[in-house]
């Protein structure tokens, strides 16, 4: 069995190639999804189909080209950390942007339980406008 760190180097790959049900399938079905105060969809979501609507299906419509791409992927055991930026054209204004991340991963029976992400949400907001 792969370990928690392999399980979201895994989640960063998919996520990178469009294959969004390996993605969601790397949940819990009550996993807690928490995207940063101040980024465009800020907020607590439920279970992976609320990740789907309320994140996944927006990153995919609102921007071209949104990437999170690691550059570490560091093990905690349950908790594994992401460290990498997110890059990605905002369709609406034609803006890109490019701003660090830390994504906080918890994993319980190999599934991805909680996430946190941390992000510079001013970059992102000026892509916005």
């Amino acid at each position: 069995m792969s370990n928690n760190a392999d399980i979201i180097r895994n989640v960063y790959d998919a996520f990178g190639k469009g294959d969004i049900p390996t993605v969601l399938g790397s949940m819990d079905p009550n996993v807690e999804w928490r995207e940063a105060d101040g980024f465009p969809y800020a907020g607590t979501y439920v279970g992976p189909d609320a990740v789907l609507q309320g994140v996944f299906m927006r990153l995919g419509s609102e921007w071209d080209g949104f990437r999170a791409e690691p550059d570490e992927v560091l093990d905690a055991g349950d908790t594994v950390v992401g460290l990498g930026y997110y890059s990605g054209r905002y369709k609406a204004t034609g803006k890109e942007f490019r701003a660090q991340f830390a994504h906080v991963f918890k994993l319980r029976d190999g599934k991805i339980v909680k996430f946190q992400q941390y992000t510079d949400t001013a970059l992102v907001q000026a892509a916005l406008r």
